[in-house]
């Protein structure tokens, strides 16, 4: 009797608040709509900003959650600005006041539950709340989005919505072309000159010199304590031989590093490296880094194959990189091996026999990610068209061999 009598006050409660707004059929305009959109996503971007420079988010994992809030909002901004929607008309008033009763007491009929603990129960069972786009949705949302961008060339954030959304699909130079728009547009902003940067180093090769550096050093000479145009510059610096700059910009971005972060202790092994290389060392004294592995006993067997699936895309003389990367920071291969399709499949050895740079080391990173890519262009940077493999989290110490299957395509 007691539940009755709460579930009718609840269903009052219901219609006293929905049926005065049906009667009055006030309307609601779309552009309130999009306003609240996007207070709503500046809010969560500010709240990302601050989880990144707190070091609770490393960059990927920042990329990864600003893509999906853009992708939405630009989804949600696809109302049109003079579209209104009017209020349903008073017969609704009727409807609902008839229908929400019933519908209450119908849905409790067939699913409520008397018994608090199997409500419990099922409200611990573990349910799969992952709806996340796949990789051909998202391009057709970059695709609506980059096709708005035709329509309004002033709007500076949806440049820079569209350089995130090229620079997550691995288009760098598309992402570039984006970013230079929005930089145009708003002018010497921090976030917008790091990804411009960002976009246009990943469009060369990974390498910094030119116009990436020059956008860097401009961000620092403002923001001399940002960790992300430190790390850049840092690396700017050591790509033109200049190591001992980039050793200073380390050190310097160690000490704003949260304490047991993985960015500090990946950042401590590199400095450690780089320091390694200037004849007697740079003053100021090394940071305290964790013993590497030796680099003699450090090498990872991989067995790359190729699918079934992808045999009929590809020629025997397309090339096969086969390298080692980081797990956060630079992509730049730790180690890397070239081969052909008609190699496949093969074993090999990554070791820092095969490192590209003297102090971007294989044996200095615990863990690792494994790339196999077919490059019909045999393009060290990755383009769309290029069939991958990938496999995360390997240890640089485990000496059993790792089958790495070539299975997808880089969108």
């Amino acid at each position: 009797m007691l539940f009755v009598l709460c579930a009718s006050m609840l269903s009052l409660l219901a219609l006293a608040m929905v049926l005065p707004a049906l009667w009055r059929q006030r309307p609601v305009l779309a552009a309130d709509m999009e306003g609240r959109n996007i207070a709503l996503a500046k809010a969560r971007l500010a709240e990302l900003n601050s989880q990144l420079q707190s070091g609770a988010l490393d960059q990927n994992q920042y990329d990864e959650q600003r893509l999906e809030l853009e992708l939405a909002l630009g989804d949600d901004l696809d109302i049109p600005a003079d579209a209104a929607m009017s209020a349903q008309g008073r017969w609704m008033v009727y409807v609902l006041a008839i229908a929400i009763p019933l519908l209450a007491v119908t849905l409790y009929a067939n699913m409520g539950v008397y018994n608090y603990e199997e409500l419990a129960a099922k409200a611990s069972t573990p349910t799969d709340t992952a709806n996340m786009p796949n990789q051909e949705q998202i391009k057709g949302m970059v695709a609506k989005l980059a096709e708005r961008m035709k329509a309004n060339p002033n709007d500076a954030e949806g440049w820079v919505m569209l350089g995130k959304s090229y620079r997550y699909l691995q288009q760098f130079p598309k992402a570039a072309e984006a970013y230079a728009e929005a930089y145009k547009l708003l002018g010497d902003q921090t976030e917008v000159m790091l990804q411009y940067a960002d976009a246009l180093a990943f469009a060369n090769n990974e390498q910094m010199a030119g116009k990436p550096a020059e956008l860097i050093f401009k961000v620092l000479a403002k923001e001399p304590d940002n960790v992300t145009a430190l790390w850049y510059g840092g690396m700017a610096k050591a790509q033109v031989g200049e190591a001992v700059e980039a050793v200073q910009m380390w050190r310097k971005l160690v000490a704003l590093l949260p304490p047991n972060s993985q960015a500090r202790k990946e950042t401590q092994t590199m400095l450690s490296n780089l320091e390694a290389t200037v004849p007697g060392g740079v003053p100021g004294g090394a940071v305290n880094t964790e013993t590497a592995p030796a680099a003699s006993s450090v090498a990872v067997s991989v067995n790359v194959a190729l699918s079934p699936d992808l045999q009929a895309a590809t020629a025997p003389e397309d090339t096969v990189f086969i390298y080692a990367q980081a797990m956060t920071g630079p992509k730049m291969p730790l180690a890397i091996i070239r081969k052909t399709v008609a190699d496949l499949p093969l074993s090999v050895s990554l070791s820092d026999a095969e490192s590209m740079m003297p102090n971007l080391k294989l044996s200095t990173f615990p863990k690792v990610r494994l790339l196999a890519r077919v490059s019909k262009a045999g393009s060290a940077m990755p383009q769309a068209g290029d069939l991958l493999g990938t496999l995360e989290d390997v240890a640089t110490t485990d000496k059993q061999s790792h089958n790495l299957t070539i299975n997808d395509k880089v969108k």
